[in-house]
């Protein structure tokens, strides 16, 4: 699309629907919500984004290749839930930091494993919605 409203609008959206989509991965660890709605809102963004203003100053903002987060997510989950085995404890087990992290709150293996979650959310999606709007 090439319309001036969208691509304006897509300038103030962005940033905030970034911010947001942190937010709600922050949220998740506590409430409802977490790293894949955070994911979803975040590829929503940028896939916005992409229709404003092309595929192409959008892979430019994203730095690297959307492929690439999937297996640092995979990565990241898979740590968080192999450190409590270190220390004797089942797979998966939730630990958490004892003192409170500004900004964050409690800091444990549920958070990185919801930034994995994240990560790998955003990833996947971007690179199918990439793949398709690059198809001839």
């Amino acid at each position: 699309m090439n319309t001036i409203i969208l691509q304006i609008a897509s300038r103030y959206t962005l940033p905030l629907l970034l911010l947001f989509s942190v937010f709600i991965l922050l949220r998740g660890h506590y409430l409802p919500g977490g790293g894949f709605v955070g994911g979803l809102v975040a590829s929503i963004a940028l896939v916005l984004h992409a229709f404003a203003n092309g595929i192409k100053k959008t892979r430019e903002l994203v730095k690297i290749h959307p492929g690439f987060l999937m297996p640092v997510g995979l990565s990241t989950s898979l740590l968080s839930g192999l450190f409590p085995m270190i220390l004797g404890k089942p797979f998966l087990t939730g630990m958490w930091y004892p003192h409170s992290v500004p900004v964050i709150g409690s800091l444990g293996t549920a958070l990185f494993f919801d930034i994995g979650v994240y990560l790998v959310v955003v990833g996947a999606t971007l690179t199918i919605i990439f793949s398709i709007i690059e198809a001839p």
